[in-house]
């Protein structure tokens, strides 16, 4: 018998190429989810991929059973989505506020296959980079706000964990940094003299400096600004400043071989994305939905970013979830 939880499996071990990602993007132990492979193996008589091959290869049986969940996956998900909407007997709003320049790169594709799922959700969106977003979610002016920064002392919010990603510095290729350092992070102190370029927001909602140079008491050399995620990166490039992003939103740049990359200290500066939505919503179908469709989305196309957990900060709340 062809399970999906089986087919779903295989797909994930597909995508993410390791077996450790996979059992996270399933919330499984890696040895519950080698059992469950070993079960299947069992059940067809015959291996599904090679074990310790880099990059991972899949047997003639594996390749056939993903080409079933290709075939199948898809349409079980529609058909989900259909009876969810069925269920929920009303069409349903759904205004998100970002508080995330780089999100952009992910949430539009995330808008466009929901969209196509669940035509009747007004769907609205807006930007939270000049008001406080979510005070107005709790008001009922929103209905989603996508934040890093969750705020315990608001109450009737959930926090839903979206994934997890590390901050990273982003540096000219002719920095003195890449020939003073004998390693690949850097400490506070030593951006001490460095000018740092950010989005236009407020300090304390930046990761840079909330995380990493106000608890060590640094002061950048000077804090310049820039709307746009590609305007940073060229002003870095020019040598006129550093700047610290997401690692999945630098990907492509360090690709191109436009900037170079350098952790924020030895353990790095990890972050979370949540979703944050009021306790009433909570349980309709169609944000249900729109959570699961922007996590896949994400997942599917962006690099570097882990299966959520929540902070220590974000485990002082009791309405928020933490996705192991």
């Amino acid at each position: 018998m062809i399970e999906l939880r089986h087919l779903r499996a295989l797909s994930l071990l597909r995508e993410t190429g390791s077996l450790v990602r996979a059992a996270e993007r399933l919330h499984l132990t890696q040895s519950a989810l080698s059992h469950l492979f070993r079960e299947m193996e069992d059940r067809h008589g015959q291996e599904l991929f090679v074990r310790k091959s880099r990059p991972l290869r899949f047997t003639s049986a594996g390749l056939r059973l993903l080409q079933l969940g290709d075939d199948i996956l898809p349409r079980v998900e529609v058909a989900q989505r259909d009876l969810a909407r069925l269920a929920s007997g009303q069409a349903g709003r759904l205004n998100i506020a970002i508080e995330c320049h780089s999100c952009y790169q992910w949430l539009m594709p995330a808008l466009n296959t929901y969209r196509d799922g669940w035509p009747e959700v007004e769907l609205d969106l807006c930007s939270g980079f000049h008001f406080a977003p979510l005070p107005a979610l709790v008001r009922g002016d929103l209905d989603l706000v996508v934040t890093s920064n969750p705020d315990p002392e608001l109450k009737g919010l959930h926090y839903e964990p979206l994934f997890s990603f590390e901050m990273c510095l982003a540096i000219s290729l002719k920095h003195s940094l890449l020939q003073e350092l004998k390693r690949r992070w850097v400490e506070p102190q030593e951006l001490a003299k460095e000018v740092q370029i950010t989005y236009p927001v407020e300090r304390e909602r930046l990761d840079i400096f909330q995380h990493f140079l106000d608890p060590a008491g640094v002061e950048p050399a000077g804090i310049r600004t820039a709307e746009l995620t590609v305007m940073m990166v060229q002003l870095v490039a020019s040598g006129r400043g550093v700047c610290a992003l997401p690692n999945w939103a630098l990907y492509e740049y360090l690709q191109k071989g436009f900037v170079a990359q350098l952790q924020l200290g030895r353990e790095g500066l990890w972050s979370t994305l949540y979703a944050a939505v009021r306790e009433d919503l909570r349980e309709q179908p169609y944000l249900a939905d729109f959570l699961k469709t922007a996590r896949n989305t994400c997942f599917a196309n962006l690099q570097g970013i882990r299966t959520a957990r929540a902070r220590a900060r974000a485990r002082a709340s009791p309405t928020m979830t933490e996705a192991t």
